[in-house]
């Protein structure tokens, strides 16, 4: 059964739970106001996402065991994405390994999607499409398709997000529905096997099993502070080695990234909190904010407001807007 889901919001949390891939989180690394616009739209055998944020960001994202996953950029366009510590270009695609785990890193406003399949269907569509059985890369692999195939799968890719905005109600007919899944497969499979590939050495790999207990402390702590003490000795690593792993994954050092997580956290609950029943002092103090002049400041420079404002807005009242920033008007049109 089809159906799709279309979100304008003000949280990166607010992504976190409509996004199906597992422990997917999101953390904004530079100032202004953040907004995103999502497009979630599931087929009879595709799942297809699109989405635009305004701001830089840092996000982990891992693949379903039995999901295989292939990343575009929506806009040829836009600045090259750091995966995993590779360079990705709009002009390039990422097939990402069964059940792995990632981060991707941007440095201005993007516009990204996927397109992803059961293994099992990748599979038989390859058999169908290109006379062989198709399996999931054990690494990740950054492939570069002919302008044609790529152009051909975006512009599909667009099309379906179009739908979803204006007429969700086309995707649920039957023959639209096989007629748009069909011509979506084959194209995402052309890219996959007619293409000018680049598969460089992938040193990244040896950071991944750190960078993964890294982030299973996150997800074990989804409300609270941590800091840099707390993660080395919690994965079992020196202070020196989780500094270089951050820096290669993820642009910067820990300290920084778990200050700008803590940042994100508070303005949440700041967002959600009730204003009669709640301070702007206790919440930054829950979150490791003693000092409140200096983090007001830091708070207005990231966020565009003071903490206050945010906390007299009626509780999650910000965070869900009715249409998508104006920036992001082409995202399912252009």
């Amino acid at each position: 059964m089809s159906h799709s889901i279309v979100l304008n919001c003000t949280d990166p949390h607010v992504l976190q739970q409509v996004l199906p891939q597992t422990g997917f989180r999101m953390t904004v690394t530079a100032r202004g106001l953040f907004k995103s616009s999502l497009a979630h739209i599931t087929m009879s055998r595709l799942r297809v996402i699109r989405g635009a944020v305004s701001l830089p960001t840092v996000t982990y994202s891992a693949t379903d065991k039995d999901q295989s996953l292939i990343f575009i950029h929506c806009n040829p366009e836009q600045a090259p994405i750091m995966h995993s510590g590779r360079e990705v270009a709009p002009n390039e695609i990422v097939w990402y390994p069964l059940g792995s785990d990632h981060h991707y890193r941007t440095s201005t406003n993007y516009h990204i999607g996927n397109v992803g399949m059961p293994s099992a269907d990748l599979a038989e569509y390859g058999e169908m499409f290109a006379d062989r059985k198709l399996i999931a890369p054990q690494s990740i692999r950054v492939l570069r398709p002919s302008p044609s195939l790529l152009s051909r799968l975006l512009n599909l890719h667009k099309a379906v997000g179009h739908l979803a905005i204006n007429t969700p109600d086309i995707l649920v007919h039957p023959e639209v529905l096989r007629t748009l899944e069909h011509a979506l497969v084959r194209a995402t499979i052309r890219c996959l096997i007619d293409l000018d590939t680049r598969d460089r050495r992938d040193s990244a790999r040896l950071r991944l099993p750190v960078m993964r207990r890294f982030e299973q402390m996150l997800e074990e702590h989804p409300d609270g502070p941590l800091h840099v003490m707390d993660i080395c000795a919690g994965i079992g690593v020196t202070e020196r080695t989780l500094r270089l792993h951050c820096q290669e994954q993820l642009g910067m050092a820990p300290h920084l990234y778990l200050w700008l997580r803590r940042m994100n956290l508070v303005r949440r609950a700041l967002a959600f909190a009730e204003p009669t029943a709640n301070t702007v002092t206790t919440i930054a103090n829950d979150y490791g904010f003693p000092e409140l002049g200096r983090f007001a400041v830091s708070y207005r420079k990231l966020f565009g407001e003071s903490p206050s404002v945010t906390l007299r807005r009626p509780p999650g009242s910000s965070l869900i807007l009715d249409k998508p920033a104006e920036q992001f008007r082409d995202l399912h049109h252009g």
